[in-house]
């Protein structure tokens, strides 16, 4: 035993020495078990179950669950593979993935949390579509936490003197927590990983864009004919003197923070476009000078949004670290443990998850397409849609430049999957549940977790089948 630590040990101490070797060459998905996959299976469970089942412990402790599960696969998989393998493994997910990922959710999350809405409007059906079509177009840019954050409470002030105001919020998270992200990298965590392994940045755009239209249309549509229903009852509205707070003019304050959102937009479109042919290799992982400055401008974005908005402005937006900081703790362990994952992937059926390959393959070895959306979304309706959406990316093929050109269908199902059916569930996608929490302070009764997915099955669901039958056949 004392000689196996002393090995890793060595091996460990070797690693900082040969920063040129390459990881993810070494690591032959085929000859991996299954059980390398626990506790990347293990870790998404507990963030799907943990709110649910034992939900005071898991908000005390939730970083400590990702910490232990990230430590059940590095550290069987240093005496396995050795201490190089588990640090070269640790600095690729850490630098390729995790470093932009969580720069670019802070900033959009710090940027968009500085701009407050001050005053109020009448929450008339067309005034309620209205935002919720604002909303859809501005989280394809500011993404669905920040646009989520910066219209619910508006939008529920403008409803605050209605008896039924639940559908309104419900389909604000099928809308602006959701299908609205669809666009751009900036839009949902599952397109930035993609962006990050090299779909252009205007890709989705293009390829999906007639999905998205037919989504957000139908579901706005449906929306403003329910939302009439409501209206047109004569008792739906209180008395003018118990509104809570009454119609004034809108104001926004933090004013700034526009100004940062496009320098954000900026930041990634540069890294996308620009190719310094400047490259770093460190511990075998490539780290290109266009992306060490779009992350270091991005956390200086982070820093003068601080300083320069208003305390009144984030205090009005009820602004705290909470949120951000478990996405930061959460993916720390999903980019870990998802490592043995997307290897034996890449090993298509030589590899331990060869079922999952031949349930998206047709007899003819091409990708279905309808089984890649469907699979896709309804796995990201329970669990978290980025890594599910980095899980088939990998199944599908793992290269970007086919993802884009051959593939671009199975791409295209691939992140409308993850990205629409992030609304089935409350924890389906990380602002379903900012929303949801954000309503009840506010008053309003929102369905239970199982009362939401009668919601979606009811109104999302029908949809997706009509796109299958439209869009993946």
């Amino acid at each position: 035993m004392h000689k196996k630590l002393l090995t890793t040990s060595a091996s460990l101490a070797l690693a900082l020495l040969l920063p040129n070797l390459a990881f993810a060459a070494d690591l032959d998905g085929s000859t991996l078990s299954a059980l390398w996959g626990i506790p990347f299976i293990g870790l998404l469970l507990s963030i799907a179950l943990g709110p649910l089942l034992f939900a005071h412990f898991w908000h005390h402790h939730f970083g400590k669950i990702a910490l232990a599960w990230g430590a059940a696969f590095l550290l069987p998989f240093a005496l396995a593979f050795g201490g190089y393998a588990a640090v070269a493994g640790t600095v690729h997910a850490l630098l390729a993935e995790y470093i932009p990922f969580i720069a670019l959710l802070t900033a959009l999350f710090v940027v968009a949390g500085g701009i407050c809405v001050r005053g109020n409007l009448h929450g008339t059906p067309a005034l309620n579509t209205g935002l919720l079509a604002l909303g859809t177009v501005l989280a394809s840019f500011m993404g669905t936490t920040g646009a989520s954050m910066l219209l619910i409470r508006p939008l529920i002030r403008a409803n605050d003197n209605r008896k039924h105001a639940v559908h309104i919020v419900v389909f604000f998270i099928f809308l602006v927590a959701n299908a609205g992200g669809s666009l751009t990298p900036l839009g949902d965590p599952p397109l930035f990983l993609g962006f990050l392994k090299g779909v252009d940045f205007f890709w989705t755009m293009q390829h999906i864009f007639p999905e998205t239209l037919f989504v957000c249309i139908s579901l706005l549509v449906i929306f403003y004919l329910l939302d009439r229903h409501y209206y047109l009852n004569k008792e739906e509205e209180l008395p003018p003197a118990l509104d809570p707070t009454p119609d004034s003019r809108i104001r926004f304050e933090g004013k700034i923070n526009f100004v940062l959102l496009l320098v954000v937009i900026g930041l990634v479109l540069m890294s996308g476009f620009w190719k310094s042919g400047v490259e770093f290799s460190i511990m075998g992982t490539p780290v290109e000078l266009q992306n060490i400055l779009r992350d270091i401008a991005l956390v200086a974005v982070i820093l003068i949004s601080l300083w320069a908005t208003p305390k009144s402005a984030r205090e009005g937006n009820d602004f705290a670290w909470g949120p951000i900081a478990e996405v930061a703790k959460l993916f720390a362990g999903i980019f870990i443990t998802i490592i043995p994952v997307i290897a034996m992937l890449k090993a298509g059926e030589a590899g331990a998850f060869g079922a999952v390959v031949r349930a998206v393959t047709g007899a003819d070895g091409q990708p279905v397409n309808a089984m890649y959306f469907w699979i896709t979304g309804l796995l990201s309706s329970f669990l978290d849609n980025a890594p599910t959406y980095l899980v088939f990316f990998n199944t599908a093929s793992g290269d970007a430049k086919t993802l884009m050109t051959t593939l671009s269908s199975t791409l295209a199902a691939i992140s409308a999957g993850a990205v629409f059916m992030g609304a089935n569930s409350y924890i389906g996608n990380a602002p379903n549940m900012m929303v949801k929490a954000i309503a009840e302070d506010r008053g309003i009764k929102m369905p239970s977790f199982f009362g939401y997915m009668v919601w979606s099955l009811a109104i999302l669901m029908p949809l997706f089948i009509v796109m299958t039958f439209i869009f993946f056949v």
